[in-house]
C-alpha cells in the first residue's frame, strides 16, 4: 500500500550506520504516525501500539523485524534531521489542502494565520534546557498546519516568521500577531505576491498613536457582529479607514492600503468588559470582510493551539531531546491534519483518536485517503 505520505517521506536521508538498521526508516515514521493517530503520546505507547496491532499492521507495512522498541523509535526520531522532516510535511500538506479544496470554496482567498506556542514541559532546568518554542502557520480555509519553524524562545518569533512564507502564499492573506508587525515582514510578504492583516500594538508608538487617532473622527465602512454561546455573548465591532493621507507612518509600510479598529464587548452574566485592538492591512476590503477574518485568525489557537494541548496533551510531552521534541511536534501535526481532514465524522479530535485505535474500519477510513 504506497500512499502519499510514503511518497513524500521517503526521500528523508537514513541516519543511521552500520548494523543500526534492523527497522526500515520509513516503516518507523509510518507506524509512529498511525500511533499517534491512534492515540499514542510518547514513544513507550508507540511501541505498544505496534505490539498490539501487528497483525493489523502488517496488512500496511512490510515490518520484516516486527516492532521497533520505543528506544528505536526515540533514537531514530533523535538523528532525523528536523529541517528536512519539515520540508516533508510542508510538501504533504501542501497536497493535502489541494485535494481538500472544493468548488465552494476554491475561489475565496486563503487565509494563512501565523503564531507562536510553547511545548511546556519539554524544558528541564536540571539540564538548562528551556521549552521548545514553534511558530506555525495555519490554514484557516481548510483548517490544516501547513508548516512549523523553531525558535529559540517566544522573544525570537520574528526571526521565524520570515521563513514559515517560503511556504506558498501566492495570493493568500497572511495574519500575525503584534510579535510579526515588522516592516520587513510586510514588504516580504507583498514580495511574495500576498496581503496581510498585521496586529498594531503600542510598541510602534508614533505608527500607533496615528492609527488610533484617526478613528475619533471617520470610518470608511463599518460591521457589527454577535456571537452567544456557553453562558456568554460578544459583540464584535468593526471599522475600517482606506483614507490613509493623516497618517504620515504609511510610507514606511509597503503595500499598505487599510486601517481597522475592532470593539470586542464580551458580556458574562452581569459582567460586561471592552477591549481595542487594531491592525494594518494591505487589502483594501470592508468591514464585513475584516471582521471576520480577523476572527478566523484566532482559530490556530482554538483549532490548533487547544487541539494540540487538549486532544494530544502537547504540553505533558517530557521529550527533552530538542531534535526529537521537533520531530515528534511535527508526527502530532501529520496525526492532526489526517484527522482535521476526515468528513466521515463529526466527533472532536480527542475522539476521532480513540475511535482509530479501537475500530480498524475508521483507521482505514482515514488511511485510504490517496493523502495518507
Amino acid at each position: 500500500m504506497t500512499t502519499s505520505l510514503q511518497d513524500h517521506f521517503r526521500w528523508i536521508p537514513d541516519p543511521r550506520t552500520g548494523n543500526n538498521k534492523k527497522h526500515n526508516l520509513l516503516e518507523v515514521i509510518i507506524l509512529s504516525v498511525l500511533a499517534v493517530v491512534c492515540g499514542a503520546e510518547s514513544w513507550y505507547e508507540m511501541e505498544e501500539f505496534g505490539k498490539e496491532k501487528e497483525d493489523f499492521l502488517k496488512q500496511l507495512l512490510p515490518l520484516e523485524n516486527g516492532i521497533p522498541s520505543h528506544d528505536t523509535i526515540n533514537r531514530v526520531f533523535m538523528m532525523i534531521d528536523a529541517d528536512v522532516f519539515e520540508r516533508c510535511f510542508r510538501a504533504w500538506t501542501a497536497e493535502l489542502g489541494q485535494s481538500l479544496q472544493t468548488t465552494g470554496t476554491s475561489g475565496e482567498r486563503e487565509l494563512i494565520a501565523i503564531d507562536g506556542k510553547s511545548v511546556c514541559n519539554s524544558a528541564c532546568k536540571h539540564q538548562g534546557l528551556g521549552a521548545l518554542h514553534l511558530v506555525s502557520a495555519w490554514s484557516g480555509r481548510n483548517q490544516l498546519v501547513l508548516g512549523q519553524q523553531k525558535v529559540a524562545d517566544k522573544s525570537n518569533e520574528i526571526s521565524a516568521i520570515p521563513a514559515l512564507p517560503l511556504l506558498n502564499i501566492k495570493g493568500a492573506v497572511v495574519s500575525i500577531d503584534a510579535m510579526g508587525t515588522q516592516k520587513a515582514i510586510a514588504e516580504k510578504i507583498i514580495e511574495s505576491q500576498g496581503d496581510y492583516i498585521l496586529a498594531l500594538k503600542q510598541n510602534h508608538e508614533t505608527f500607533y498613536d496615528q492609527v488610533t487617532n484617526q478613528f475619533n473622527f471617520r470610518e470608511d465602512s463599518y460591521s457589527q457582529h454577535l456571537d452567544k454561546g456557553h453562558g456568554r455573548s460578544e459583540i464584535r465591532t468593526c471599522k475600517v479607514i482606506h483614507e490613509l493621507n493623516w497618517i504620515d507612518e504609511k510610507e514606511n509600510w509597503k503595500g499598505i492600503k487599510s486601517i481597522i479598529k475592532i470593539t470586542s464587548e464580551r458580556i458574562i452574566g452581569d459582567s460586561r468588559t471592552t477591549q481595542n485592538r487594531y491592525y494594518i492591512s494591505s487589502l483594501q476590503a470592508d468591514a464585513a470582510y475584516f471582521n471576520k477574518a480577523i476572527r478566523t485568525h484566532w482559530g490556530i489557537e482554538n483549532q490548533l493551539h487547544w487541539q494540540l494541548d487538549v486532544g494530544f496533551a502537547e504540553d505533558y510531552n517530557t521529550t527533552r531531546n530538542s531534535q526529537a521534541a521537533q520531530n515528534l511536534a511535527v508526527v502530532r501535526k501529520i496525526a492532526l491534519n489526517i484527522l482535521k481532514a476526515d468528513k466521515t465524522s463529526k466527533a472532536s479530535i480527542k475522539a476521532k483518536r480513540k475511535m482509530a485505535g479501537w475500530n480498524h474500519k475508521f483507521l482505514l477510513t482515514l488511511i485510504a485517503n490517496k493523502n495518507f
